[in-house]
């Protein structure tokens, strides 16, 4: 019997979009290698009613019907999505994070201030700019609640994972990938001189992609 082709699976950081920059590059060069990069768009059905939780559910839904191994791509917020869904579904046996949003609550919200999360708690929704729709859209106070139920700690399953992050990320502090690594033997983190969104490092990420993935030029 022929093994099923791994499938690779991207997601796309929070208040971004399929469109970005990273996940079409990074489309382009799987294809040039005739593979499928399959991007879901993680606003869908809207982005108001956005949490970790509706995500995790979208990655269940892409998930092969057989056992056909996955390797999970995920960036930020989609970084801490596939993370978690690694956790809860064995036929995903690979993860690449680019600075994943692990402790995303404890940088996020100090940087939101006091005083407007409890508008926003009390309004129930914060109007947040989103990058992928080049506009500003509400979103609901849910997501905050719902992404206090998933406390980086308890990521515990010990599958191949590599960590990109730059040393320069004011969104998501490398010190986050840092904790994360050096309390589990089976990541291997590399640190890049760049920022959140790590495009001038692009060429480097992929060839530390093809050596990760045993992907064959």
């Amino acid at each position: 019997m022929i093994a099923a082709s791994p499938h690779y699976i991207y997601l796309h950081g929070f208040a971004s979009s399929p469109r970005s920059t990273k996940a079409q590059d990074l489309r382009d060069r799987f294809q040039a290698l005739g593979i499928e990069l399959i991007i879901p768009d993680l606003n869908q059905p809207d982005f108001t009613d956005l949490t970790l939780t509706r995500q995790l559910q979208q990655v269940s839904a892409l998930l092969p019907a057989d056992s056909t191994p996955v390797t999970l791509i995920g960036s930020s917020f989609g970084g801490l999505t596939a993370a978690w869904a690694a956790e809860g579904q064995p036929q995903i046996q690979r993860l690449v994070l680019f600075a994943p949003a692990f402790q995303f609550l404890d940088h996020w919200l100090p940087r939101l201030g006091e005083d407007q999360v409890q508008r926003w708690q009390a309004e129930q929704y914060l109007s947040v700019y989103h990058y992928g729709e080049e506009r500003s859209l509400p979103l609901n106070y849910e997501f905050i609640r719902d992404a206090a139920r998933y406390p980086t700690a308890q990521l515990r399953r010990p599958i191949p994972t590599l960590v990109l992050h730059g040393r320069a990320d004011d969104v998501i502090p490398i010190q986050a990938s840092q904790q994360f690594a050096a309390q589990r033997s089976w990541v291997e983190m590399i640190e890049l001189e760049s920022d959140h969104a790590l495009i001038n490092v692009s060429e480097q990420i992929w060839i530390t992609i093809q050596r990760f993935c045993q992907l064959k030029p």
